[in-house]
């Protein structure tokens, strides 16, 4: 594959992961008319963060309930002429938050089957809708230590989907969160139909500065862009080795995440945004911001209100 038709996303963080899943959020924080709102902005597509245990029960079996919740955002989206890239963001056993109470995933066939029932549920509902429908295998595998684990899931996984979904496109990513500098580490596509994925949120220190989830550092940090040392010869040095890598096998990357803290100015973050996206367009890259709405970078906040239409022309770029 050389190219991707995922060009410009958002994400929809915070919905069906990363909240407490009460019926309030499941049904209220995004809402229809939030996605035609994405649609007028001129994306092209919406991420899906999903959470196993909003579609998967503990026994391993599928929520039925959950489901239907996905299948409305993907009709939603097809509705406003969206796609949409359905992203697991924790399985049963592996969560990218170490805050979270799952582990041994990649050591444990039993918790690895209940990763790849979750896949083939998804690829057999929607195997109908190869163009509109997009799959992203985990989110940010965090530990070097597990790729080789990983990349073996990760080619099963994708034959297991192949038996119901033959042209689905499947994106995956490397360890250290996703970074463009492990995506070499990746095993060839399993097809041309896989597309290898990446995160971006360098420098950390500006993208982040303020956040209390990282070191006791962060939560007192203060960086202005101009100290940031962000430039697009920084990006296009970090993003080579998945450059290389992907030219390599003959696919092409995707940038599933990026973007900067609320705590960062309004102006500063429109810098980073021109920055980044000068490289993405470059290249090719693909690429969906984190997030629309809260989630600590929310772009529809009231916050982004006097930058939005600038940041929206870069978004579009």
């Amino acid at each position: 594959m050389k190219d991707i038709a995922l060009k410009r996303g958002i994400n929809l963080g915070g919905w069906m992961s990363q909240c407490d899943y009460s019926r309030e959020r499941l049904d209220g924080f995004i809402r229809e008319d939030d996605i035609e709102k994405i649609a007028s902005w001129g994306m092209d597509h919406i991420r899906l963060p999903i959470d196993y245990n909003v579609i998967q029960n503990d026994d391993g079996s599928m929520k039925e309930e959950g489901l239907e919740r996905v299948d409305a955002a993907a009709a939603w989206a097809e509705k406003y002429g969206l796609m949409i890239l359905l992203d697991l963001h924790k399985t049963m056993g592996y969560s990218f938050d170490k805050g979270e109470n799952e582990a041994g995933f990649f050591a444990d066939g039993r918790l690895q089957d209940s990763f790849y029932r979750i896949w083939e549920a998804l690829a057999g509902r929607y195997a109908s809708k190869p163009d509109r429908v997009y799959f992203e295998l985990l989110n940010e595998v965090n530990d070097r230590s597990d790729i080789e684990a990983w990349n073996r899931i990760s080619r099963e996984c994708i034959k297991r989907i192949r038996q119901y979904a033959k042209d689905n496109v499947i994106l995956i990513g490397s360890y250290e969160g996703n970074s463009a500098k492990a995506v070499p580490d990746l095993d060839p596509p399993y097809d041309d139909k896989v597309v290898y994925n990446f995160h971006c949120y360098e420098p950390l220190r500006f993208t982040h500065q303020g956040a209390t989830w990282i070191d006791d550092e962060f939560p007192s940090l203060r960086v202005a862009f101009k100290d940031s040392g962000t430039s697009e010869a920084f990006f296009e040095e970090l993003f080579t080795p998945a450059i290389e890598k992907a030219k390599k096998e003959g696919t092409c990357l995707y940038c599933g995440e990026y973007g900067v803290i609320d705590v960062a100015s309004p102006e500063d973050t429109v810098k980073w945004y021109r920055m980044i996206h000068s490289v993405f367009k470059k290249y090719g890259i693909g690429h969906a911001a984190w997030s629309y709405r809260e989630m600590d970078f929310g772009l529809s906040d009231a916050r982004m209100d006097g930058v939005r239409d600038e940041l929206l022309d870069i978004l579009r770029s």
